[in-house]
């Protein structure tokens, strides 16, 4: 059984952190105590971020990286540790979408969805896990997604079918070593992903997630769904696939 943690002077590393999700994240840990290193590539939303959490009272640290280069990922980590002394926790949030039909899409888009989504999320999980096993403590976090339990978008769902495969792989793997590994899935959340799309203004915001990814840190388990209205067509697409077939097919 997980043993129950505290937010309150964990470092934790957010990763997409500038806007969305991992903003909203990095925002809620640091109302709740935690020293938060963030990291995206837009510089100037990220020094937003810092800024929003420093004049709160909070302490963050903002470092520009992009999460398909191995080598700035290390950094991410080492500065982490230079500044905080270790990585507790990983949320890796960072993550974008196709607008396109799959067969509208270029090769290199294909390729970067797949970078961010998917590899980014091993890199820095990779780079963090090392210092965690040491101290037989840790948690790791990714964002997944229903689009991960659900395919609708070919290229998206594929990354987060992926994420999915690789998280609960790891927490098998690490399992006894006192590094728990957990899954957050949003439905649709009002972020800057969803903001194209018809009623996003009255979705759910992103504090729901933040809130559950804080939970996760507190009590760490499998998978949080959120909203938990999700569960019902996740059940559905397991025992009725074809009825989803028809419900989804065709839709872009």
């Amino acid at each position: 059984m997980a043993t129950a943690r505290t937010v309150r002077g964990a470092v934790v590393i957010v990763t997409g952190a500038s806007s969305g999700i991992g903003a909203e994240t990095a925002r809620e840990l640091a109302r709740r105590g935690a020293l938060v290193a963030l990291a995206a590539r837009r510089v100037e939303e990220l020094a937003g971020v810092e800024r929003a959490i420093q004049d709160a009272g909070g302490q963050a640290l903002a470092m520009p990286t992009d999460v398909m280069e191995a080598r700035a990922v290390a950094r991410l980590v080492e500065r982490t540790v230079e500044v905080f002394g270790q990585v507790d926790v990983v949320v890796n949030n960072a993550g974008i979408g196709a607008r396109l039909r799959y067969d509208q899409l270029a090769f290199e888009e294909i390729a970067r969805i797949v970078q961010v989504n998917l590899l980014g999320a091993m890199l820095v999980s990779r780079a963090a896990l090392p210092g965690m096993l040491e101290r037989h403590h840790g948690a790791i976090i990714s964002v997944a997604s229903v689009a991960g339990l659900i395919a609708t978008d070919p290229a998206y769902s594929a990354t987060k079918f992926g994420l999915r495969g690789f998280a609960l792989g790891l927490r098998r793997e690490l399992r006894g070593t006192g590094v728990s590994v957990s899954l957050v899935s949003p439905g649709f959340i009002r972020t800057p992903l969803t903001a194209g799309r018809r009623g996003s203004g009255r979705l759910p915001g992103p504090e729901i997630v933040a809130r559950a990814i804080a939970r996760l840190i507190e009590h760490p388990r499998r998978e949080a769904v959120v909203p938990s209205y999700y569960r019902g067509a996740i059940w559905a697409e397991r025992l009725l696939p074809f009825v989803a077939d028809r419900v989804l097919g065709g839709r872009r």
